[in-house]
């Protein structure tokens, strides 16, 4: 295969810089080189030494522009793309008056086809180069998103949304139903290319004990899966779930008594966790799930990335579309550092872009593969323009580091500062698919 050297200012890590310094976990490189080798990254370096060593590899120079990896979602629901931007409702009415309706279209396959391209053309074209969906309760929606992210050859996570309670007629199933169609689902798809199911109770009040337990049972028949659902998102979220399951000791109890917490767990939003639900993700390695946009746009509640993090939990960073009000990862960053500040913590620009490849990857036990500049992962990249607008381009002209000339894309950034995209090796073609 022919190899294709990308020469511009590079960025990875070799560690967490939420738990060790960022600073010894950092590697950048203002002259650096990338070399593609078919679908793979097979070296990365200092760009002119690259140059010497393999003088017949195709060359794309972006200049200034900084080469990453590509940005890796762990938490979203392609079937709300229609959706983005609602106004003015918490949680349960929003997911009523919004999220509901809007998922009952996805019973037409055509229709599942359309928002499924739309949505994963917009990711790309926000840099983002693997997404992690919730679907509907409909198969179709499943196939639908695959089959796009196929066309694609993205690395996607997702699974059948499964609800047989507090949800409208058209959109439950049956605990039977649920195992049935999430087991067809997985061995149709899991594996298969760059596809990776996920198990998905939407959340504990929305299932039935029958149906947790039935889901937990498939997890066990598949623990190489990941598992997916959300917990301790919104205070009258964590009451209603008392009052549904009145023996648990917590939210995160509805989901361990009916064998849904594990390694390969991914539960979005986690604000507001007690201490033993803190200790018993990280004791079992689960990973849980920033939404830094959603928290805000619904009006959940501050999530506490470093004493999660401190604690010894995997945290990955997610745009949780549609609650979440961007596609874009550099928006996510953004939020999350916004959050931060509430919080009493400024994170620093190399934290913030390790949770958008490095730490997302992590919790998609995908490290190494996605996510991640160097040797061996697959060459999903994306490029970023510092100076993609004249209010971003007149601040970082004034800088002093990578750092401070970083920092601005990631809080006024959109899809006009991605300078370009590579999926597995190849150069990602904006409207190519639409």
């Amino acid at each position: 295969m022919s190899k294709h050297l990308l020469l511009g200012q590079t960025l990875s890590f070799s560690g967490n810089p939420l738990t060790e310094h960022w600073g010894d976990v950092t590697d950048f490189d203002s002259a650096g080189g990338v070399l593609i080798d078919g679908d793979r990254i097979a070296e990365t370096g200092n760009g002119a030494a690259m140059q010497a060593k393999y003088p017949d590899a195709a060359i794309t120079d972006y200049g200034d522009a900084l080469i990453s990896a590509g940005f890796v979602d762990a938490h979203m629901h392609y079937p709300q793309t229609g959706i983005i931007a609602s106004w003015g409702k918490q949680l349960i009415d929003w997911l009523n008056t919004y999220t509901f309706p809007e998922e009952a279209r996805f019973s037409d396959p055509a229709y599942a086809d359309q928002i499924a391209n739309r949505t994963l053309d917009l990711a790309l074209d926000h840099g983002t180069t693997t997404l992690t969906s919730f679907c509907t309760i409909h198969p179709t929606s499943v196939d639908a998103f695959f089959g796009a992210a196929a066309t694609r050859n993205m690395a996607v996570v997702a699974g059948k949304t499964c609800m047989d309670r507090n949800a409208p007629d058209d959109l439950r199933d049956t605990a039977q139903g649920a195992y049935d169609d999430s087991k067809r689902l997985l061995n149709a798809w899991h594996g298969k290319g760059r596809a990776q199911y996920a198990i998905t109770p939407r959340f504990s009040p929305t299932s039935t004990p029958d149906q947790l337990n039935a889901l937990g049972a498939l997890w066990a028949e598949y623990p190489d899966c990941l598992m997916q659902t959300h917990l301790s998102e919104q205070l009258p979220e964590i009451a209603w779930v008392k009052d549904l399951f009145p023996d648990a000791r917590d939210y995160l109890d509805t989901y361990e008594a009916f064998g849904l917490l594990g390694a390969r767990g991914l539960y979005g939003h986690a604000i507001h966790l007690e201490d033993r639900e803190v200790a018993r993700l990280r004791e079992v390695g689960a990973a849980v799930i920033h939404c830094p946009t959603s928290n805000t746009f619904i009006g959940s509640g501050l999530f506490d990335l470093m004493r999660l993090a401190k604690a010894g939990l995997q945290v990955g960073l997610a745009t949780d579309t549609g609650g979440g009000s961007s596609f874009s990862m550099l928006r996510t960053m953004a939020a999350a550092y916004e959050i931060g500040q509430l919080r009493g913590t400024a994170l620093h620009p190399a934290q913030l872009m390790w949770l958008a490849t490095e730490g997302s990857a992590r919790s998609l036990h995908m490290n190494g593969q996605i996510g991640h500049l160097g040797a061996g992962a697959m060459a999903d990249i994306t490029i970023l323009d510092l100076a993609a607008t004249p209010a971003i381009a007149q601040r970082s002209q004034q800088a002093q580091d990578i750092w401070d000339a970083l920092f601005p894309t990631i809080m006024m950034g959109d899809d006009r500062s991605i300078a370009d995209v590579w999926i597995a090796g190849q150069r990602y073609q904006r409207g190519e698919s639409q």
